[in-house]
């Protein structure tokens, strides 16, 4: 079948990203603030079995990326996952993916700058009101904002630079307190159940997830039929491995008591072992990864609302373009906005759960767009990653993604679907308005 038309923007773009370049993009993306915060997190609920939703998450992470290098090395376009969707199924399935893309960003940066002031607030109780907290995350966002508009240039060797300085003191955690560990704690895992493991998933999936973003430049992405799987999978056994680690740690050094320190574990359980050196390095640590975090998505996501002002699916107003620094300031702006109002609404733990709900559908999207699209034999670039019974691998996506958010509540699922709703509504009067004009 003929490969869908290259738009002339992507034929400007140099391929140069290759398999070191983009698996650090991935695990740079991937490997954020909330693993400073998730395995006391999960440890809550699941107790010493706390590993096993680790394991679970990887084998369906596993399933789910095969998914994507199905699609990704089948459609070679500047998009990512939503250029995936609108391939397969056309503009509308592709706007609602770059919504779902859009809430999922604003709420995951939402959830890691409120991670963030609460990370401040454990070094002082000078720092641990909520006005103050306030006053950091309106900093930070401020902060951002400003320098995003005066213009933010950044490239493969600074994301190779912000990975290396975001994994040293995770390394240093690990290496360190292996010697520390206490075997009965660590290694004692009793089956949680269904329900309990569900719910850990669906919160420990927030780990997880970056892959969307890291697969955006897939038109610079050099032959990404190759590059695209192998980048992926050695991402993920890259993170999956890390994060074993880092809870085995947590849990043999800290063991029942884990589950009590939510807002900075890592650096409670370094404590033990490395005293207060260790404890200041693990909270620098997850500062500096939350806010590595946080430039990096300000950097991107706020383009998602300057597209969508600049094909009137919002005011033109968002398509606003600075005169002197020729950056979108209004979607900046706006976005910094929406951060600050939900970051000071709700807990870490409920933007991410909010988050990961939006990114599963968007997940469910892309495993379906997998199947349409080999089920065309679509292919921009080569010859596409296949295998006897891949399809077998999107079919389970599917499965799985509509089981994780069968664990979500009902306030969480409608705070997506409203916003799914709205956006489907706002595409039909868009385009009726079009036809009309």
């Amino acid at each position: 079948m003929s490969a869908p038309t290259e738009a002339n923007e992507d034929r400007q773009l140099i391929r140069a990203l290759g398999v070191p370049s983009l698996a650090a993009n991935i695990v740079n993306s991937t490997i954020g603030a909330g693993i400073f915060a998730l395995p006391a997190v999960v440890a809550a609920q699941l107790g010493t079995a706390a590993p096993i939703a680790f394991l679970v998450c990887a084998v369906f992470m596993v399933i789910f990326v095969t998914s994507f290098a199905l699609a990704g090395s089948r459609v070679s376009l500047t998009g990512g996952m939503y250029a995936y969707v609108e391939t397969a199924f056309g503009p509308f399935s592709g706007f609602i993916a770059g919504v779902l893309y859009f809430l999922t960003a604003v709420l995951a940066t939402s959830g890691i700058v409120s991670l963030f002031a609460d990370t401040i607030g454990t070094i002082s109780p000078f720092f641990a009101g909520k006005v103050i907290h306030f006053v950091i995350v309106l900093l930070v966002l401020a902060s951002l904002a400003w320098t995003n508009i005066r213009g933010v240039r950044a490239g493969a060797g600074a994301v190779w630079i912000i990975t290396i300085v975001k994994l040293i003191p995770l390394l240093i955690f690990v290496c360190a307190g292996i010697f520390f560990v206490r075997r009965s704690d660590a290694l004692t895992m009793v089956w949680p159940g269904v329900p309990a493991l569900g719910r850990s998933v669906l919160i420990l999936l927030f780990a997880f997830v970056g892959i969307e973003v890291a697969l955006i430049p897939s038109g610079e992405v050099k032959d990404p039929s190759r590059t695209v799987p192998r980048a992926i999978y050695l991402a993920l056994a890259i993170t999956t491995a890390l994060y074993l680690l880092i809870q085995f740690v947590a849990q043999g050094v800290l063991g029942g008591s884990l589950g009590q320190y939510t807002t900075a574990p890592l650096a409670e359980a370094a404590s033990r072992f490395l005293d207060g050196p260790g404890r200041t390095l693990l909270l620098a640590g997850a500062s500096i990864s939350a806010f590595g975090f946080i430039t990096s998505d300000i950097l991107s996501s706020p383009r998602i609302l300057f597209a969508f002002g600049r094909d009137r699916f919002l005011p033109k107003a968002f398509a606003h373009v600075h005169p002197r620094f020729h950056t979108p300031d209004i979607a900046i702006l706006v976005y910094c906005g929406v951060c600050a109002l939900l970051s000071l609404s709700s807990t870490f733990q409920h933007l991410a759960i909010l988050s990961n709900v939006a990114v599963l559908l968007l997940y469910f999207l892309c495993c379906g767009a997998a199947i349409e699209l080999m089920r065309r034999d679509v292919r921009t670039a080569g010859e596409p990653f296949h295998f006897t019974g891949a399809w077998i691998f999107p079919m389970f996506g599917i499965v799985i993604s509509l089981w994780i958010l069968a664990q979500a509540t009902r306030q969480e699922l409608t705070v997506t679907g409203v916003v799914v709703v709205v956006a489907a509504i706002v595409f039909f009067i868009q385009r009726t308005l079009r036809r009309a004009a």
